[in-house]
């Protein structure tokens, strides 16, 4: 599948230019006055919050998700990998019979991108593209500038309502009726939904989880308790360590997504005790059973 754009992409740009256009050239410039002190302020403070979201979504769009090296061998005697996966029916390594490759540990295949993607969180549409090793820091990223976006120019919005009603411009203000109300229908659930996304994913990542593996951890959790057992999460770190794993040592690596971090390749997890060998079983055709095995 060619990354780019698609109708999906297309909504959220024209989205993003509504949305801009409106909260510089409407609700800052009647609220404060676009030449004012304040009004260049807020006008400069939110044309850079919605450059930052604007440039990690482009990223996120275009960058590759994190493709499986088509010579990639899983060595099970390598002491510097301490994990793998294998199958939960026969025991075989994890292969792909559509990509015919071996599969790293956390690499699954998307049925879109035809190919398997390293540490897979998921296809999401409104990027075109999957989120995986590669861009799942720079679609965290976006999605934190993209809440602030929102929540930003929703205050703006209520404020430059509030200013017409009080000093009488209500006549005035019927001419942007259709920008208050488009606006107030998008940011509103906007707002909402991707403060909710935000919340899962940094659930997610002080978890050292993707999606996918929250939902295989749910029954391998069942499962454990079924046969009176403890499931633990093989990849998680400590929270602090899973946090700089994704995001970087700093703050600055936080919000910059060019900026170099800490890069754990998705079968390496050297972090764990080297005389530890934990097997992450699957399923073949299904999501099946994590069980962690000393």
């Amino acid at each position: 599948m060619k990354r780019g754009f698609s109708f999906s992409v297309t909504v959220v740009v024209s989205a993003i230019v509504f949305i801009y256009f409106c909260t510089v050239f409407v609700f800052i410039d009647r609220w404060f006055g676009l030449m004012t002190s304040p009004g260049i302020m807020n006008a400069v403070a939110f044309t850079g919050v919605a450059f930052m979201c604007v440039l990690n979504y482009a990223y996120a769009i275009l960058a590759d998700p994190g493709r499986v090296p088509s010579s990639f061998m899983p060595d099970i005697e390598d002491p510097e990998v301490p994990i793998h996966e294998i199958k939960r029916k026969g025991g075989d390594l994890r292969f792909c019979q559509k990509c015919s490759c071996f599969k790293p540990p956390r690499a699954h295949h998307c049925r879109v991108c035809k190919r398997c993607i390293l540490r897979m969180d998921h296809h999401c549409n409104w990027i075109n593209n999957c989120v995986g090793h590669a861009n799942y820091k720079v679609f965290f990223v976006f999605v934190v500038y993209a809440v602030i976006a929102c929540i930003y120019s929703l205050i703006l919005l209520v404020g430059s309502l509030t200013n017409d009603s009080q000093n009488d411009k209500q006549h005035s203000a019927d001419t942007f009726r259709i920008a208050y109300v488009i606006s107030g229908l998008l940011l509103v659930p906007l707002s909402v939904a991707l403060s909710v996304l935000l919340g899962w994913h940094i659930y997610l990542i002080l978890q050292n989880k993707t999606t996918i593996e929250y939902h295989e951890g749910v029954r391998a959790m069942w499962l454990a308790e079924k046969g009176g057992t403890v499931y633990k999460h093989p990849y998680d770190i400590g929270a602090y360590e899973n946090l700089t794993t994704v995001l970087g040592p700093s703050i600055f690596c936080w919000i910059c997504p060019f900026s170099r971090h800490i890069v754990i390749l998705p079968h390496r997890c050297c972090h764990l005790a080297k005389k530890t060998i934990t097997i992450v079983t699957t399923t073949d055709n299904r999501r099946g059973c994590k069980k962690r095995v000393l």
